[in-house]
């Protein structure tokens, strides 16, 4: 169990560092008209962006060691605190102005997570049945189909809902990794047909995510992902998978996750990251 939140921690670092890298690439390449895959291979050609996704890469690593060690709640609530790890990156090395409420945020975080990890418990194997896999890439794919009229939208709605399609896709990835068979193998992986969600759905969050990010406020795109890419796989875990907390810490581990969350969302703005401004001069030389 150790193992596993150190993974999850490890991990809300990584994608706080690569969002950070992400955002100053989104904001300084050309707006996608919908959703448009092109957009991806526009910001290939920007080494942050290439940086944060590599990024991203080592973060799905080390939560794919806590996911398969501990249930869903405990992993995403840990994850979602990559806010967190944003806000302080921002004010160190971006030099963005860290308010009052941001402090207070970030130590609101900080309980919150200290809650959740006093009442995990190990997980334990579960049998899954194969309408699960098969529903962890039926959502995939609905996600794909709802993602292109959505993304038709102008404005702030259109970021608010491309945010809430990336974090749905980021939950797909979570219960994906979840159920995927153990031990991991490669015939086992290449039949499973959650490894096929995995894939989709992770597709559909960054594409979603970056667009969102051009759509409108950073903001109105990262609140609803944070929400929906924890509240959506701990939801599935408690009421599927049999996640579990200690016994008798139940209310603990409530008020933990719903501490972290709330937290993580009031620090949402510092996705807020415009490449112009004057203090990331020497971050860019």
């Amino acid at each position: 169990m150790g193992l596993g939140l150190v993974g999850a921690l490890g991990s809300a670092l990584c994608y706080g560092i690569a969002s950070v890298l992400q955002a100053l690439a989104v904001r300084g390449t050309a707006a996608a008209d919908g959703l448009d895959p092109r957009l991806l291979v526009r910001l290939a050609r920007s080494w942050r962006y290439l940086l944060g996704l590599a990024v991203d890469g080592l973060a799905f690593l080390l939560s794919l060691v806590a996911l398969r060690t501990l249930p869903l709640f405990v992993v995403q609530s840990v994850v979602a605190s990559f806010l967190a790890v944003t806000a302080v990156l921002g004010a160190l090395v971006l030099k963005m102005r860290l308010r009052r409420g941001d402090r207070i945020g970030i130590a609101v975080v900080i309980a919150g997570l200290v809650l959740v990890g006093l009442s995990a418990a190990e997980d334990r194997p579960v049998e899954v049945a194969g309408p699960i896999t098969w529903g962890v890439l039926a959502a995939a794919v609905l996600l794909v189909v709802l993602a292109f009229p959505l993304a038709r939208l102008p404005g702030a709605p259109g970021a608010a809902a491309l945010g809430a399609v990336a974090g749905l896709g980021y939950g797909v990835v979570a219960v994906a990794t979840r159920v995927l068979p153990a031990p991991l193998t490669v015939g086992g992986v290449l039949t499973d047909p959650a490894a096929y969600g995995l894939l989709l759905g992770g597709a559909v969050a960054l594409l979603a995510y970056s667009t969102a990010m051009q759509r409108g406020s950073v903001t109105l795109a990262t609140a609803p992902l944070v929400v929906l890419e924890t509240v959506a796989p701990a939801a599935v875990g408690l009421f599927l998978l049999g996640d579990r907390p200690r016994p008798g810490w139940g209310w603990v581990a409530a008020a933990g996750f719903l501490i972290a969350v709330s937290g993580a969302v009031s620090l949402a703005r510092h996705g807020e990251i415009e490449p112009e401004a004057s203090a990331l001069e020497g971050a860019r030389a």
